[in-house]
Protein backbone atom coordinates (compact mmCIF):
# COMPACT_ATOMS: atom_id res chain seq x y z
CA UNK A 1 0.00 0.00 0.00
CA UNK A 2 1.27 3.46 -1.04
CA UNK A 3 1.69 5.31 2.57
CA UNK A 4 0.56 8.57 1.09
CA UNK A 5 -2.85 7.55 -0.31
CA UNK A 6 -3.41 5.18 3.18
CA UNK A 7 -6.60 6.46 5.81
CA UNK A 8 -5.33 8.08 9.22
CA UNK A 9 -6.13 4.81 10.91
CA UNK A 10 -3.66 2.90 8.94
CA UNK A 11 -0.84 5.77 8.95
CA UNK A 12 -1.47 4.96 12.94
CA UNK A 13 -1.41 1.41 12.33
CA UNK A 14 2.15 1.94 10.55
CA UNK A 15 3.39 4.18 13.58
CA UNK A 16 2.38 1.22 15.86
CA UNK A 17 4.88 -0.59 13.41
CA UNK A 18 7.62 2.27 14.68
CA UNK A 19 6.96 3.98 10.64
CA UNK A 20 8.89 7.25 10.37
CA UNK A 21 7.25 7.85 7.20
CA UNK A 22 3.99 6.67 8.40
CA UNK A 23 4.10 9.97 11.15
CA UNK A 24 5.92 12.43 8.73
CA UNK A 25 2.44 11.88 6.49
CA UNK A 26 -0.15 12.52 8.91
CA UNK A 27 1.56 15.07 10.64
CA UNK A 28 1.18 16.82 7.61
CA UNK A 29 -2.24 15.87 7.11
CA UNK A 30 -2.82 17.35 10.42
CA UNK A 31 -1.00 19.85 11.25
CA UNK A 32 -2.07 22.79 10.34
CA UNK A 33 -5.71 22.07 12.31
CA UNK A 34 -3.88 20.88 15.25
CA UNK A 35 -1.34 24.04 14.86
CA UNK A 36 -4.96 26.36 14.69
CA UNK A 37 -6.66 24.28 17.99
CA UNK A 38 -3.38 25.05 19.85
CA UNK A 39 -3.30 28.66 18.62
CA UNK A 40 -6.91 29.09 19.85
CA UNK A 41 -6.57 27.74 23.27
CA UNK A 42 -3.03 29.28 24.53
CA UNK A 43 -3.01 32.13 21.98
CA UNK A 44 0.94 32.31 21.63
CA UNK A 45 2.45 30.48 18.37
CA UNK A 46 5.53 29.66 20.36
CA UNK A 47 3.30 27.51 22.93
CA UNK A 48 1.04 26.53 20.02
CA UNK A 49 4.00 24.84 18.61
CA UNK A 50 5.39 23.71 21.49
CA UNK A 51 2.32 21.95 22.21
CA UNK A 52 1.85 20.43 18.48
CA UNK A 53 5.22 18.61 18.52
CA UNK A 54 4.37 17.42 21.84
CA UNK A 55 1.51 15.83 20.76
CA UNK A 56 2.99 13.83 17.68
CA UNK A 57 5.84 13.15 19.61
CA UNK A 58 2.92 11.16 22.04
CA UNK A 59 1.28 9.99 18.89
CA UNK A 60 4.21 8.49 18.48
CA UNK A 61 5.02 6.65 21.71
CA UNK A 62 1.07 5.64 22.28
CA UNK A 63 0.20 4.61 19.02
CA UNK A 64 -0.46 1.41 20.64
CA UNK A 65 -3.38 3.04 22.72
CA UNK A 66 -5.31 3.75 19.73
CA UNK A 67 -8.74 1.77 19.32
CA UNK A 68 -10.68 2.90 16.03
CA UNK A 69 -13.70 1.80 17.42
CA UNK A 70 -13.69 4.78 19.97
CA UNK A 71 -12.46 7.49 17.85
CA UNK A 72 -11.13 8.45 14.17
CA UNK A 73 -7.85 9.10 14.14
CA UNK A 74 -7.99 12.90 13.90
CA UNK A 75 -10.49 13.06 17.03
CA UNK A 76 -8.11 11.15 18.70
CA UNK A 77 -5.36 13.44 17.38
CA UNK A 78 -7.07 16.52 18.13
CA UNK A 79 -7.93 15.85 21.48
CA UNK A 80 -3.90 15.14 22.48
CA UNK A 81 -3.58 18.01 21.07
CA UNK A 82 -6.83 19.42 23.39
CA UNK A 83 -4.94 17.96 26.70
CA UNK A 84 -1.64 19.30 25.58
CA UNK A 85 -3.11 22.84 25.63
CA UNK A 86 -4.67 22.26 28.84
CA UNK A 87 -1.69 20.91 30.42
CA UNK A 88 0.36 24.25 28.87
CA UNK A 89 -2.65 26.77 30.37
CA UNK A 90 -2.19 25.07 33.87
CA UNK A 91 1.72 25.21 33.86
CA UNK A 92 1.29 28.85 33.11
CA UNK A 93 -1.10 29.32 35.68
CA UNK A 94 0.78 27.13 38.74
CA UNK A 95 4.44 27.46 37.65
CA UNK A 96 5.91 29.48 40.52
CA UNK A 97 8.88 31.45 39.48
CA UNK A 98 11.63 30.34 42.85
CA UNK A 99 12.59 33.33 44.88
CA UNK A 100 14.82 33.33 47.83
CA UNK A 101 12.78 32.80 51.34
CA UNK A 102 13.49 36.21 52.34
CA UNK A 103 12.07 38.11 49.28
CA UNK A 104 8.24 39.43 48.95
CA UNK A 105 8.04 39.04 52.79
CA UNK A 106 7.54 42.88 53.02
CA UNK A 107 5.12 43.45 50.52
CA UNK A 108 1.39 41.59 51.66
CA UNK A 109 -0.90 41.16 49.49
CA UNK A 110 -4.74 42.63 50.61
CA UNK A 111 -5.80 39.56 49.84
CA UNK A 112 -3.15 37.36 51.38
CA UNK A 113 -4.44 35.49 54.21
CA UNK A 114 -0.71 35.61 56.19
CA UNK A 115 -0.55 39.49 55.73
CA UNK A 116 -0.41 40.04 59.28
CA UNK A 117 2.08 37.21 60.19
CA UNK A 118 3.91 38.11 57.45
CA UNK A 119 4.47 41.77 58.87
CA UNK A 120 6.08 40.21 61.94
CA UNK A 121 8.10 37.10 60.48
CA UNK A 122 11.00 36.79 58.87
CA UNK A 123 12.90 33.95 56.77
CA UNK A 124 14.22 31.94 60.04
CA UNK A 125 10.73 31.65 61.52
CA UNK A 126 9.53 30.13 58.57
CA UNK A 127 12.90 28.04 58.01
CA UNK A 128 12.48 26.81 62.19
CA UNK A 129 8.84 26.04 61.19
CA UNK A 130 9.37 24.31 58.14
CA UNK A 131 11.87 22.20 59.87
CA UNK A 132 9.68 20.97 62.50
CA UNK A 133 6.89 19.67 59.64
CA UNK A 134 7.46 15.53 58.46
CA UNK A 135 9.50 14.90 56.12
CA UNK A 136 7.36 14.26 53.72
CA UNK A 137 4.97 17.17 54.23
CA UNK A 138 8.50 19.51 54.58
CA UNK A 139 9.13 18.37 50.67
CA UNK A 140 5.89 18.79 49.50
CA UNK A 141 5.20 22.22 50.53
CA UNK A 142 8.92 23.32 49.36
CA UNK A 143 8.25 21.65 46.16
CA UNK A 144 5.23 23.43 45.38
CA UNK A 145 6.26 26.97 47.38
CA UNK A 146 10.09 27.10 46.61
CA UNK A 147 10.95 25.62 43.46
CA UNK A 148 7.33 25.99 41.29
CA UNK A 149 6.39 22.51 41.05
CA UNK A 150 2.40 21.63 40.56
CA UNK A 151 0.97 18.90 42.61
CA UNK A 152 0.68 16.68 39.74
CA UNK A 153 4.58 17.12 39.33
CA UNK A 154 5.39 16.18 42.96
CA UNK A 155 3.04 13.51 42.73
CA UNK A 156 5.07 12.21 40.16
CA UNK A 157 8.78 12.99 41.70
CA UNK A 158 8.20 11.59 44.77
CA UNK A 159 5.93 8.68 42.86
CA UNK A 160 2.63 8.83 45.39
CA UNK A 161 -0.85 9.63 44.36
CA UNK A 162 -1.83 13.06 43.70
CA UNK A 163 -4.22 12.34 46.42
CA UNK A 164 -1.34 12.13 49.09
CA UNK A 165 -0.01 15.16 47.88
CA UNK A 166 -2.71 17.70 48.31
CA UNK A 167 -3.55 16.14 51.53
CA UNK A 168 0.39 17.02 52.75
CA UNK A 169 0.37 20.29 51.55
CA UNK A 170 -2.83 20.80 53.25
CA UNK A 171 -1.83 18.80 56.50
CA UNK A 172 1.59 20.55 56.13
CA UNK A 173 0.33 24.03 55.32
CA UNK A 174 -2.22 24.11 58.22
CA UNK A 175 0.58 22.97 60.71
CA UNK A 176 2.69 26.06 59.44
CA UNK A 177 -0.08 28.74 60.03
CA UNK A 178 -0.43 27.32 63.93
CA UNK A 179 2.95 27.32 64.04
CA UNK A 180 3.67 30.87 62.32
CA UNK A 181 0.48 32.15 64.49
CA UNK A 182 2.58 31.03 67.68
CA UNK A 183 5.22 33.08 66.47
CA UNK A 184 3.44 35.98 66.34
CA UNK A 185 2.01 35.98 69.53
CA UNK A 186 4.81 35.23 70.62
CA UNK A 187 6.34 38.19 69.42
CA UNK A 188 3.80 40.66 70.69
CA UNK A 189 4.39 39.28 74.15
CA UNK A 190 8.10 40.08 73.99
Amino acid sequence: MVLDQASDEALIAAIQGRDVVALELLYERHRVLAYSLALRSLASESDAEDVVQEAFLNVWRAALTYRPERSTARSWILSIVHHRAIDKLRGRKSRVQPVALEEGMNVPDSADVWREVANNLNGEDVRLALQTLPVEQRQTIELAYFQGYTQTQISEMMDVPLGTVKGRMRIGLHKLKTLLEGSTQELAID
